[in-house]
């Protein structure tokens, strides 16, 4: 697990910014992050001025969206599709994107909620992520219904058998 704080992520995405013209020396998910926020230009001035930014708060009581976790919520997406975990979300993304004719931002901005609403949730009643639900709400998105055979959530594997699959 990485040990991450909200000043990382603010500055990670603002180091991806300040080198959005020398993109080849950027990694992986570092270029995966640049196309995120080309797509949203509209956060420029957070990323230009990072320093002020890094304590800031953003409520939705005062109408505000959370850039940095906006973005961050793109970036999970992205990765989950590109390992198709839990599996079923790349095509779902695919779908997706189709049916908004190409355009990932707005295929993503669909799947936000569900992702959102699988955090907040597990926050709530302080368990881990419920992949069922998340998956159900994704492909209620499709017009799917939840799926025949219920998932087994990482939380709910016992420890001997996350051990043994280690070795």
């Amino acid at each position: 697990m990485y040990d991450v704080n909200t000043h990382d992520v603010r500055r990670f995405f603002a180091h991806v910014w300040q080198h959005r013209f020398t993109p080849l020396q950027l990694d992986g998910l570092q270029q995966k992050a640049l196309r995120i926020l080309e797509a949203h230009q509209e956060y420029a001035h957070y990323l230009e001025n990072i320093e002020q930014y890094l304590d800031h708060t953003w409520t939705p009581e005062q109408g505000e969206t959370n850039p940095f976790l906006h973005l961050s919520m793109h970036l999970s997406i992205q990765e989950q599709v590109a390992i198709d975990q839990p599996f079923g979300i790349r095509d779902i993304h695919a779908q997706l994107c189709a049916k908004h004719h190409d355009d990932w931002v707005a295929a993503e901005h669909e799947m936000m909620d569900a992702l959102a609403e699988t955090i907040w949730e597990a926050q709530r009643y302080q368990r881990g992520l419920d992949v069922n639900n998340y998956m159900t709400r994704l492909r209620k998105l499709i017009q799917l219904g939840q799926e025949d055979n219920a998932r087994i959530n990482p939380h709910e594997v016992p420890l001997s058998d996350q051990i043994s699959m280690r070795e």
